[in-house]
C-alpha cells in the first residue's frame, strides 16, 4: 500500500518545542485521517531545527464505498416532511423503501481519493497547530512558529495538490543551511529517498541519530586529550535540536576560573552557551576545557570555533567572578535579608520577607516530625531565600539555593544550616534527588507546603495543562520527601501547621479562612500520588480506595497501596474481591429499600444451632454459614492488630484466609432465605465481611 510523506520546512524551530511539535503533528494528522475513514499500517514523526516530518505507512488509495440506510418519516406523514427528507438524501419518492409504514432511503457514497483527504488534513493541521508561541509571516492569516518556507506532500511518490495562501506543496526540500547550500533545493521521491538524500546533504533526520553523533564524537575529542564528558542528558536533548549536522569541538578555558564554584562554571557553560563540561578521566573536578557542538564541519578542524567560543566563555566567567567577589564582601549576607522586605512574593501573599517569616515558623514546627533540631531548622529557613538578593543569583537565577549554601557557610553558619539552604528547593523534578539531612528535609517541606497552602487559599490552583506556580511539582516534591525519607507526617497536621502562617482558624483572619482548603489539598495530593504510582505501574484506583479510609499518613498510604496491589494480583486476592463485591451488591440492593423494610445490618450475627437443613428456622445456621462466621471472628482481631502494628502483609494474609469460607458460603447458602430471621442474620454476616475487608481499603472503589 502507498506511503505518505509530509515535510513542513521553516526557519529555525526552538529546540524546546521540537519534540512536542512532532507528537502534535502525528496526533493531529491521525485524528483527521481517521475521521475521514482512512486506516494505515504505521506512522512516524520527526523533528529538527528547520523541519517537521511525518511518514505514514500503508495508506489505501481511497476510502471505501459506503452504503447507508437512512430512516425517514412515516409514509403517512405530511408532504412537507417527505419533501424535506428527499432533499436531504437527494433521492426521489420512487427511490424510497417503505418498511412497517416508515420510509427509508438507501444512500450510496463513493469513496474519496486519499490525496484529496490529505490536502484537507494538511490545511486543518497547519491552521490549528498548537505552537506555544507563533507568528504570522507577511500577509498570511495562519500562524507558524517561524516563517513556513516549503511543504513537501507526496502520496505514493506523487505530489498532493495542496496550497495554503500562495505556498504550494511539492517534492522539493533543502539540505543543510550552509554545507548543503551549494546543492540548492532538490526533489525527493518518497520517504527512504528523502532520508537518504538529506543525509547526503548533511542533515540527520532522526533526533536519536543526532544525539548519538554528538555523544560519540564528543567522547572521542575528549578521550584524545585524556578527558571525559560530564554527562548532561538535558543539554544533549537541547543541542540535538540546534544542529542538523552536529559536530562537537573541544575548546579551552582559562584555568584561573576554576576557583569559582563548579556550579557557576557549569551554569555559565550550559545555560548561556550550551557547552558541555569536561573533567580529567577518573576525576570529579572540572577540567579547564569544554565541548561546543557546532553545526558545521570546519576546514580547520574547528580550531577557530574553539577559540571564538573560548573568548565568549571567558567574558561570561569574568562577569561571574565579579558577582562572586561582590557577594562575598563582609556583611553582605545579613543585608540581603533586609532587601527581601521590598521583594513581592505575590500581591495577595505578601513580600518575600513575610514568606521567610512563615517558613521559619513552619520549619520549626515540622522539625520534630523529621528528627531535626528546631533551632537549626528555623535558622536555615530564615536564610533560605537570602541569596535571591545576591548579584550572582540576579545574573544566574538557576543557582538560587546553591549560592545561598556557599554564602551561608562563608558566613559561619553550621553545615546543617548551609546544606539546608542549598537543598531546600529540591527535588526540582522527577530526575532530581531528595535531601535526606533532617534540617534540609524540614526546610524543603516547609517551602513546598507554604507554597501549596498559600496559593490554594487564594484560589490560584492548576487548571488543565496550566500550572504557573508549579504547584503540581511542589506536591510531588512533598510526596517524594516523605516517601524517600520515611517521614511520618500526616497531611492534616502539615496543612494545619502551614495555615497558621496565614492566620485563619487558629490565627485570626487571613486567606486560609477558605473552608474547604484541607479537603482540596488532600484531594490534590491524592491526585498527584495517583500520577506518581501510575507512572510506576501501580493502579490509580487503589489510591482512592486507601485514601477513602481517612488516613493521611503518606508513608502508610503508599505502603498499603503497594501491598494491596500485589494482593489483588494474586488468585486469592482476585477471588476474595469477587466475593466482597457480591456481598456488597446484595447489601446495596437491600439499602435501596424503604427504611421500614431495611433493618440495620450492623448488629452482631446470632450464633444459632446447626439444623439438619440449611434453612432450619430461627437460630438454625448452615455449616458454611457457621464456618464463615467463625473465620470472620478469628480474622477481625488479627487484621486489626496487624494494621495497628503496620504489618500489612499479615493483615492481607488474614484477609486471604477468608477466601475458602467466603467461596463455600456463596456456593452453598441462599442469602435471601424465606425465613426473615435467617435472612437478616445472613445479611448481617455479609455486613461483617464487608466491614472486615474495609479495614484495609474501601474495596468499593477498586475497579475491574
Amino acid at each position: 500500500m502507498p506511503d505518505l510523506l509530509i515535510e513542513l520546512f521553516s526557519e529555525e524551530i526552538p529546540a524546546r518545542m521540537q519534540a512536542q511539535a512532532a507528537r502534535d503533528l502525528a496526533r493531529l494528522a491521525a485524528e483527521r485521517l481517521s475521521a475521514a475513514g482512512l486506516s494505515w499500517e504505521g506512522q512516524d514523526a520527526f523533528c529538527g531545527p528547520r523541519r517537521l516530518t511525518l511518514h505514514v505507512r500503508g495508506l489505501p488509495a481511497a476510502t471505501p464505498d459506503l452504503t447507508e440506510s437512512l430512516k425517514g418519516p412515516k409514509a403517512s406523514a405530511p408532504p412537507q416532511a417527505v419533501e424535506g427528507f428527499l432533499r436531504k438524501t437527494g433521492l426521489t419518492r420512487e427511490q424510497l423503501d417503505e418498511r412497517d409504514g416508515v420510509l427509508y432511503a438507501t444512500v450510496r457514497r463513493s469513496g474519496r481519493p486519499t490525496p484529496a483527504i490529505v490536502a484537507e488534513m494538511l490545511d486543518s493541521v497547519i491552521r490549528s497547530f498548537p505552537w506555544p508561541k507563533s507568528m504570522r509571516s507577511g500577509a498570511s492569516t495562519f500562524r507558524w512558529v517561524r516563517p513556513l518556507r516549503r511543504i513537501v506532500a507526496l502520496f505514493d511518490g506523487q505530489v498532493v495538490p495542496f496550497e495554503i495562501e500562495g505556498l504550494w506543496a511539492g517534492d522539493l526540500t533543502e539540505g543543510h543551511r550552509f554545507m548543503g547550500e551549494a546543492q540548492g533545493a532538490f526533489p525527493v521521491a518518497g520517504f527512504e529517498d528523502y532520508r537518504a538524500r538529506l543525509a547526503e546533504r548533511f542533515v540527520l533526520l532522526e533526533t536519536q541519530a543526532r544525539k548519538a553523533r554528538i555523544l560519540e564524537r564528543a567522547q572521542a575529542v575528549c578521550a584524545a586529550r585524556g578527558l571525559e564528558l560530564v554527562p548532561d542528558a538535558g543539554l544533549l536533548d537541547e543541542v540535538a535540536g540546534l544542529a542538523e549536522w552536529p559536530t562537537p569541538v573541544l575548546g579551552d578555558m582559562d584555568p584561573s576560573f576554576l576557583d569559582l564554584p563548579p556550579e557557576v562554571i557549569r551554569t555559565s557553560m550550559r545555560t548561556h552557551q550550551k557547552y558541555f563540561a569536561v573533567r580529567r578521566q577518573g576525576e570529579t573536578d572540572l577540567a579547564p576545557h569544554f565541548v561546543v557542538v557546532a553545526n558545521v564541519e570546519a576546514a580547520d578542524g574547528g580550531a577557530e570555533i574553539a577559540r571564538g567560543n573560548g573568548r565568549v566563555l571567558s567574558a561570561r566567567l569574568s562577569d561571574a567572578r565579579y558577582f562572586w567577589d561582590e557577594d562575598r564582601k563582609a556583611g553582605a549576607f545579613e543585608r540581603w535579608l533586609d532587601r527581601l522586605k521590598g521583594v513581592t512574593f505575590h500581591a495577595r501573599l505578601g513580600t518575600m520577607a513575610e514568606r521567610v517569616a512563615r517558613l521559619a515558623v513552619l520549619a520549626r514546627a515540622l522539625a520534630p516530625a523529621v528528627g531535626a533540631d528546631p533551632g537549626l531548622a528555623e535558622r536555615a529557613a530564615r536564610l533560605a531565600k537570602a541569596d535571591l538578593a545576591s548579584a550572582m543569583v540576579g545574573e544566574f537565577p538557576e543557582l538560587q539555593g546553591v549560592m545561598g549554601g556557599y554564602y551561608a557557610r562563608m558566613a559561619g553558619e553550621p553545615d546543617a544550616v548551609a546544606d539546608a539552604v542549598r537543598d531546600h528547593y529540591r527535588p526540582l523534578g522527577p530526575g532530581d534527588t531528595v535531601p535526606t539531612e533532617p534540617v534540609a528535609v524540614a526546610v524543603a517541606l516547609a517551602d513546598k507546603l507554604d507554597t501549596l497552602t498559600g496559593f490554594f487559599a487564594i484560589g490560584e490552583t492548576p487548571t488543565g495543562s496550566k500550572d504557573p506556580y508549579a504547584l503540581r511539582r511542589a506536591a510531588l516534591g512533598v510526596i517524594r520527601l516523605v516517601r524517600e525519607t520515611g517521614v511520618r507526617l500526616p497531611l492534616r497536621d502539615a496543612i494545619s501547621a502551614a495555615r497558621q502562617g496565614f492566620g485563619g482558624p487558629a490565627g485570626g483572619a487571613g486567606p486560609s479562612d477558605a473552608p474547604d482548603l484541607e479537603a482540596e489539598l488532600r484531594a490534590f495530593f491524592a491526585d498527584r500520588l495517583k500520577v506518581m504510582l501510575r507512572d510506576e505501574g501501580r493502579r490509580h484506583d487503589l489510591v482512592d480506595a486507601v485514601f477513602a479510609l481517612g488516613d493521611d499518613d503518606l508513608v502508610r498510604i503508599i505502603a498499603r497501596v503497594e501491598a494491596l496491589d500485589a494482593f489483588l494480583r494474586s488468585e486469592d486476592g482476585a477471588n476474595l474481591l469477587a466475593g466482597y463485591r457480591r456481598a456488597a451488591n446484595i447489601l446495596k440492593a437491600e439499602a435501596r429499600k424503604t427504611p421500614a423494610e431495611a433493618p440495620s445490618y450492623d448488629a452482631p450475627v446470632e450464633d444459632g444451632g446447626h439444623g439438619g437443613a440449611p434453612h432450619g428456622g430461627v437460630g438454625a445456621v448452615a455449616p458454611e454459614e457457621a464456618a464463615l462466621r467463625q473465620a470472620l471472628a478469628a480474622a477481625e482481631p488479627e487484621i486489626r492488630q496487624a494494621l495497628e502494628m503496620e504489618r500489612l502483609d499479615q493483615a492481607l494474609q488474614a484477609l486471604a484466609a477468608l477466601r475458602p469460607a467466603v467461596d463455600a458460603f456463596f456456593d452453598k447458602v441462599l442469602v435471601n432465605d424465606p425465613d426473615p430471621a435467617v435472612r437478616l442474620n445472613r445479611l448481617r454476616l455479609l455486613s461483617s465481611l464487608r466491614r472486615t475487608a474495609s479495614r484495609i481499603a474501601d474495596l468499593d472503589r477498586v475497579e475491574g
